[in-house]
């Protein structure tokens, strides 16, 4: 499980790969539809796209002479199913941490540019 998940987190690291699935969740592309709104060659696509189908992110298919491209979100629930495994810590409020500081500590002394432009 541990291996499954460093391709599928390698795999989503990368910006234009990101953009791919998202452009995949409204329908299934060919694969010179998924190249079109890109500035790189469609052999860099193809390299994403082959990257993005060992995670298991997308499946890869042949329907006459064109390839089609097809998000398969079962890699995608598992990396969630993990990551959920950390929503059981509360998110930190940085405004009450800094008054509960204050309260024990007394108020912070302000930035030297603030104190130099007070004086």
């Amino acid at each position: 499980m541990s291996r499954d998940l460093d391709t599928v987190f390698s795999a989503l690291a990368d910006p234009t790969r990101r953009a791919i699935l998202q452009m995949l969740l409204e329908d299934d592309m060919a694969v010179t539809d998924v190249a079109e709104p890109f500035e790189v060659s469609l052999a860099a696509i193809s390299k994403h796209l082959m990257v993005l189908t060992r995670a298991g992110l997308i499946a890869q298919e042949k329907r006459g002479r064109v390839k089609w491209c097809k998000l398969d979100p079962d890699a995608l629930r598992a990396a969630s199913v993990w990551m959920q495994s950390f929503g059981q810590f509360e998110p930190v409020n940085l405004d009450a941490f800094e008054r509960f500081l204050e309260a024990e500590l007394g108020p912070s002394p302000a930035p030297r540019g603030r104190r130099a432009a007070a004086e």
